[in-house]
């Protein structure tokens, strides 16, 4: 294909991208059409401070699109790897760059997710210039990948971030768009790309190029029971879901999200949704199916929370897929 024989060798530091030759402009609902079945990667991994430590490895990605997957977001948590001018190291860029690469030679969708939300929450003034200067070098270096690859500014924006999240969209648009016209940008709504604020959003109506993304985990008692980091369920377990009982909340949720896009018109990734290990797993397996066959019955893509790890749907050093959540995810024909 064009795009595997895009990405050659990768350079001693940096891949050097070469466009294709007459690329055609991809709408952002045709990504979105493209993008169909996605898993978000790789964002605590050992990889990003010391290669031997991997966890994941390149050619994951080709057994990502064999298990019946089309995207993979790429959880960027970049602020560990600038220096004191906000610079990013040659390092991080080799990193991803190899995942990039595998990922296109693997004929997935990537999004290059923005994941430092929590350090933007804690210090909104600190954290502007660091967005700034991220998105100024990953523009750059990007600028050339296959339209295939797409940025997505910040993951979950809450807190202090919240009241300056338009303004924020506006100045990091403006620094993409300087060297990617044409790339579509994933932007989502305030407090934690809640599907209930997307009328805060003001996207730029001249700007065609953008898909709107929301996470969904509702309800939020089932899906983070025995979680460690949300101290008002970590202690809660044998919380159930049906569909008997619960289908109807979930319709109600996506017919709102789905009235809100096509009012706006703009099309939507659900980016992250899944259902914590310690949750019944009889549930887990309904409430996973139940939400990813919603959103592909409105036309959206959507990116599981995630291949390894907690929500696990790939056994890493088993090297096999976690069934029931992957059978939930892409049912067997």
């Amino acid at each position: 294909m064009i795009r595997k024989a895009l990405f050659g060798a990768l350079g001693a530091a940096v891949l050097m991208l070469t466009p294709l030759a007459a690329q055609a402009e991809m709408t952002p609902e045709a990504q979105v059409a493209a993008m169909q079945r996605g898993v978000n990667i790789i964002g605590y991994d050992p990889l990003w401070k010391d290669a031997s430590k991997a966890r994941f490895k390149p050619e994951l990605m080709q057994t990502i699109k064999d298990g019946g997957f089309d995207t993979v977001r790429i959880n960027l948590h970049a602020f560990d790897h600038m220096d004191a001018q906000n610079r990013l190291s040659s390092y991080y860029f080799s990193t991803l760059d190899t995942m990039v690469q595998a990922a296109t030679a693997a004929d997935l969708h990537v999004i290059l997710d923005l994941h430092n939300f929590m350090e933007c929450a804690d210090d909104v003034t600190a954290c502007r210039p660091k967005v700034m200067a991220f998105w100024t070098q990953m523009a750059e270096h990007y600028k050339s990948a296959p339209d295939t690859v797409m940025f997505e500014i910040l993951n979950e924006p809450y807190g202090a971030v919240n009241d300056v999240w338009n303004d924020m969209i506006v100045e990091n648009l403006n620094i993409i768009r300087k060297t990617n016209p044409d790339r579509n940008v994933v932007i989502g709504p305030v407090s934690w790309n809640n599907f209930n604020h997307l009328d805060t959003l003001k996207l730029p109506a001249a700007d065609r190029h953008l898909i709107v993304t929301f996470h969904y985990y509702d309800p939020f008692p089932f899906t983070h029971q025995g979680a460690s980091w949300t101290p008002q369920f970590k202690d809660v377990s044998g919380i159930r879901w049906t569909p008997e009982e619960g289908a109807a909340q979930l319709n109600a949720d996506f017919d709102k999200v789905q009235a809100w896009s096509q009012k706006a018109n703009r099309p939507i990734f659900m980016g992250e949704f899944g259902a914590y290990d310690k949750a019944p797993m009889e549930s887990r397996i309904a409430w996973t199916n139940a939400v990813a066959r919603a959103a592909e019955a409105r036309g959206w893509a959507w990116g599981y929370w995630q291949f390894d790890s907690n929500f696990i749907v790939y056994d890493i050093p088993k090297g096999e897929w976690f069934a029931p959540i992957h059978d939930a995810l892409i049912p067997k024909k």
